[in-house]
């Protein structure tokens, strides 16, 4: 099975989803990806399909958009 990958951007609303995910499915089967911290992979999950952050892209190429932290957009910034 592949790993399920969280963005983030830092934000207290994306630190809170990120544990409760690495809770719930475990941290070998998630990879975390901070993009405030690591900007190059934006365009990697903007062609995934991620509109905003906290979002779970899972396995099978399904992107979750959990409580709304922040936008794209704001994240670029």
């Amino acid at each position: 099975m592949s790993k399920s990958v969280f963005y983030h951007a830092g934000c207290p609303v994306c630190v809170s989803a990120e544990q409760d995910i690495i809770q719930l499915i475990g941290s070998s089967n998630v990879e975390i990806v901070h993009l405030g911290e690591n900007k190059s992979r934006i365009p990697e999950a903007e062609s995934l399909g991620v509109k905003s952050v906290p979002a779970l892209l899972t396995p099978q190429g399904n992107v979750l958009h959990l409580n709304f932290g922040a936008s794209m957009a704001d994240v670029k910034v």
